[in-house]
């Protein structure tokens, strides 16, 4: 017991991150790739399917509170990664490793998807010719949007970026005024209400969708372990949790009330780009795929890097080699499955579904080692745990069965 008293101090010191700066970056973290696509889930599941979507923002809320109580249960747990290894050992650890870093690499190559998307809208008649083969405008674009992205390869050391993430929130609000702007001003209206209620053979689309917008819990250690007072960080989550939900509603009404069932995988596909606001959203779109790939290519490539001899592993000519290799891997990803919505619906069934869902509950009922007598909490967690594994399971179902 000493010494583990002796190691607290040197594990776990106070970070610098005031209550509103923490706050700034749990948003940040929760109002992610999801957001362009909470229009399209709304008009795949119809109005009522937004009472699944407060219930999805409910059981993320608890579960990011789970994890909060692991950490405190053990002075030495840092991260996710350590959460998972205290609770099921180092499989459990590897386990989680593999399933963030296969996400951020499914959510990098959604970014390059995004882009073609957007800049085919703005530039619908561009297209590639190279002799015989001719490349349409967004092949041609995802392929133009990794060279563009060759040289943030080059920085190993990504600290310098680092503040790129706090245009994130910006972004939101800026996109959210435009759309707001493009129906109030430039003629589109809110007039287009949907067709049904609730559509049961596109819900489990929507409920994939919705999921994928909350998936920002892999950050919440750091988040709270960068706080100068750890104590506030429920009050953080509230902040954050209530702001994005804010955004992703207000966002996803507006697009429904402005083209009902026609509406895009991602609602800029739908904006007027004859309108300077129908602009302002896309370009604000286009900055986020260039200032967030580095950022979430750079943690896999450092997994990887761990994973090498110690003769290769400081190299610079090898790290530049396998982030390049990611690079090229995620275009050609991108450029032979350019389904922006598809790949949300997977990133969601799958790993936010075990990231924000499944594992928070699990590896809170192996740390805590509770006494089971089915009070209500312990009734709730169970529920989320099947919430989860029945919204991924169909979810999967649904998307296979009608690509």
């Amino acid at each position: 017991m000493a010494n583990n008293e002796l190691r607290i101090p040197l594990i776990r010191t106070p970070g610098s991150s005031s209550f509103m700066k923490a706050s700034f970056n749990g948003t940040n973290a929760f109002l992610g790739i999801g957001f362009l696509t909470i229009p399209y889930a709304l008009s795949s599941g119809g109005w009522l399917s937004l009472v699944l979507f407060f219930s999805i923002a409910a059981m993320t809320f608890y579960t990011g509170l789970l994890i909060v109580r692991c950490m405190e249960v053990d002075p030495s747990i840092l991260s996710y990664y350590d959460i998972a290894e205290r609770a099921f050992g180092m499989k459990g650890r590897m386990i989680v490793m593999f399933m963030m870093n296969a996400e951020m690499y499914l959510i990098a190559t959604g970014f390059l998807i995004l882009e073609g998307d957007n800049l085919q809208k703005l530039f619908p008649e561009f297209m590639i010719k190279l002799g015989e083969l001719t490349l349409d405008g967004k092949q041609s674009f995802v392929i133009i949007t990794g060279l563009l992205l060759s040289p943030l390869m080059l920085l190993t050391d990504l600290s310098m970026l680092s503040y790129i993430s706090a245009t994130g929130v910006f972004s939101c609000l800026v996109i959210v005024v435009s759309i707001f702007c493009v129906g109030a001003f430039d003629g589109v209206g809110f007039h287009a209400k949907g067709s049904v209620l609730l559509n049961l053979d596109t819900l489990p689309t929507a409920v994939g969708l919705y999921i994928v917008s909350f998936g920002g819990h892999p950050v919440i250690p750091s988040i709270y372990m960068s706080m100068r007072d750890s104590c506030q960080f429920s009050k953080v989550l509230v902040f954050s949790f209530v702001l994005a939900t804010l955004n992703y509603m207000t966002i996803a009404i507006l697009g429904y009330l402005m083209y009902g069932d026609g509406v895009e995988s991602e609602i800029t596909l739908n904006l007027p780009t004859s309108k300077v606001s129908g602009r302002v959203a896309i370009y604000t779109t286009l900055l986020i795929p260039v200032t967030r790939y580095s950022l979430l290519v750079a943690p896999i490539a450092t997994a990887i890097e761990g994973g090498l001899s110690e003769k290769y592993k400081n190299q610079k000519p090898v790290r530049l080699l396998i982030r390049v290799a990611l690079l090229i891997s995620t275009v050609i990803v991108a450029y032979v499955f350019p389904y922006y919505e598809s790949l949300m619906a997977i990133v969601g069934s799958v790993f936010v579904v075990s990231a924000s869902f499944l594992l928070p509950c699990l590896c809170y009922l192996k740390i805590s080692d509770l006494n089971w007598n089915w009070n209500c909490e312990q009734m709730g967690i169970v529920g989320i745990i099947v919430f989860g594994i029945l919204a991924g399971v169909l979810g999967l179902i649904h998307l296979f069965l009608n690509f």
